[in-house]
Formats: C-alpha cells, structure tokens, sequence
C-alpha cells in the first residue's frame, strides 16, 4: 500500500517525493525549434505534465508509458495549471514491490452495488426482443470488462468502473423522464441507454492508463455500439427490424450533433431523452471533478478549463441536514 501525500493535495512549492505512473512520454518542438520531453505522471487522485528541457535522452529511452517511476521534486505551476518540477526521475525497483493498480483512479460508489443495480434494472425489461438482446450483450466478460471499464479518457467518469456508474446515472435520469412523460417507450429507451457508450470497452484500454486502441481510433464507441447490436440482434429470432433500428438511432445519435461525431441526430423522444441525460450525467461529474482538484486553499475558483470553455465556482453552502437535500417529491 502506498504511503504518499495524493498529488491532488499538494499547492505550489511543495516537495515531490513520490512513485507516479509514467501515462505519457512524448519528444515536442517548442516554437523556437528545440525539443523538449513532455511527460504526464500520475496516482489515483490527478495527473500532471512535466517538461524536461535538456539531457533528456536517457529517459526518453529508458522509460514507457504504463511504467512506475520514482520522482523527486517539487509542484510548479504554468498559467495556472500545476505542473511536476523533476528533480530526479528513477526506476521502480522489483523489490519495491509496487502495485500498478494503486495509480489507478477508481469510483467511489461500490462495485457489487452498482452491478446489482445493472442487473435489477435488465432483469424489469418487459419487451422480451429488447432483454433478450441485452442478455446476449451483457454476458460474463463482456459484463465485467463494462464493469472495469472508465466512461472516458480524462473528462468525465475517468476511473475504473466509471461506465457502469455513468451508465447507471443516465438509467435513472431516462426512467425518471418516463414516468413524467408517458409517451417515451421506457424499455427502448433505457436498452440504449445501457448501449450508448458500450463500444467503450474496446475503445479505451486500461491496461497501464486510459489511452485510444488502434479499433477505438479507427472505428469510435458510437460505432462499435451499434456493430455490437446488429450482430447479437441476428441471434434473436424474428427481432423486429423496425426495433433494432429505433434502437440503433438512439446509440447513434446519443451524443446529439453531427459535429460530436453522432452519425446522426436525435429524432426520436427516446432519442433526445438519452442525448440530454447523457450531457447531464458527464457534465456534472466533469464538473465535480474538476472543482474536487482545481480548487486550492481558500480559493473560490478554479483555472479556466478549456473543455468547459470557462473557470468553475465552489461555493460554501452545505448541507449538514439531510432532510436539507430531501427530493420535494418524496
């Protein structure tokens, strides 16, 4: 077990001495035409860059992504992002005994939980086309390589077990909105909401860090959801076409414009449904996340952060009372 200061409690100036996980090595060329080793070293609570400007060869041959590394040195900033200032970089010896599985962000919610919850909810499928399909999907390893598997590289639901929660999240958000609306045809949706971002399990690989497959890069989660629904479905005997394909739309549009590379848009109430709960549910945790990290001291506000296009306020309003944060509808 490690016994190391999470990089995320550290401020500005304070000393570095600590195993991270070595998740990018990359030669750049600063602008006026030199190279430079830009590295991004991690734990479980934050990863930050690091750029070693001269001498560098050695580490850059030494040294691969997914290795554990020993660094001293200190936190440093660049226009407000926290940065790694390396002093010595070292390999982990054997003896060291480190476990890769340390560095590795995990979700807070518990595991066997949220696969419970998973399963209950297929189990409440009425239409039997659309649970039969999604048994065939969620078998064995394909559900516990879903289970494992992050909702992201590094924006939202970025750990292990990350999809099932994200998953889970955007579940509840469309049967809530089936009970308001009884006109969304609850089955359907919440089938492609089990789907949406299933592809992921082939798309990211986490082996040593969160980082594209060569079949995620080439072909995209929408895409390896869908395939995945087109084969299994042709196992079912008689599946309805027009079913499947209500389904497929709903995956392949999920992320709700062509320029964030949905194949197509929402043109279904399901559709739409599933589009904006999955907005909701990344966007929050992104957003809380990024406050958890990004915010230092008695500062109120975060950096600017370029993927939310402003900077974040934590406010101080808390909700010791539990009756406080009590739905208005219980």
């Amino acid at each position: 077990m490690l016994n190391q200061t999470e990089i995320a409690k550290l401020s500005k100036g304070d000393e570095l001495d600590h195993f991270l996980l070595l998740r990018k090595i990359e030669i750049k060329t600063a602008r006026n035409g030199s190279d430079y080793l830009n590295l991004e070293l991690g734990d479980r609570s934050a990863s930050y860059s690091s750029n070693i400007w001269d001498n560098f060869s050695s580490i850059s041959n030494n040294f691969k992504v997914g290795d554990v590394v020993k660094i001293k040195g200190s936190i440093d900033e660049y226009q407000g992002t926290p940065q790694i200032k390396i002093s010595t970089i070292k390999p982990v010896e054997k003896a060291e005994n480190i476990n890769i599985g340390e560095f590795m962000p995990k979700s807070q919610r518990d595991l066997q939980v949220m696969k419970n919850e998973f399963s209950d909810r297929l189990e409440a499928v009425k239409n039997t086309f659309l649970k039969s399909l999604m048994k065939l999907i969620f078998i064995d390893e394909n559900f516990e390589k879903f289970s494992n598997s992050p909702a992201g590289k590094s924006w939202h639901h970025a750990y292990v077990h990350g999809l099932i929660e994200h998953t889970l999240e955007i579940m509840k958000i469309c049967d809530l909105m089936c009970d308001i609306h009884p006109e969304i045809n609850r089955d359907l949706l919440i089938c492609g909401a089990m789907m949406h971002d299933f592809g992921k399990t082939e798309e990211l690989s986490v082996e040593e860090s969160f980082n594209y497959t060569e079949k995620g890069k080439l072909l995209g989660h929408i895409v390896i959801s869908a395939m995945k629904i087109n084969e299994q479905s042709k196992n079912i005997s008689n599946f309805p076409t027009d079913l499947k394909n209500n389904l497929l739309h709903i995956v392949l549009s999920h992320q709700g414009k062509l320029e964030f590379a949905s194949p197509v848009v929402p043109k279904t109430i399901e559709a739409i449904t599933l589009y904006q709960a999955d907005e909701l549910s990344a966007k929050v945790n992104a957003y809380k996340n990024a406050l958890a990290t990004g915010i230092k001291g008695e500062n109120k506000w975060t950096r600017f952060i370029s993927l939310a296009g402003t900077d974040l306020h934590q406010h101080n309003f808390t909700s010791e009372d539990d009756e406080l944060n009590k739905s208005l509808f219980d």
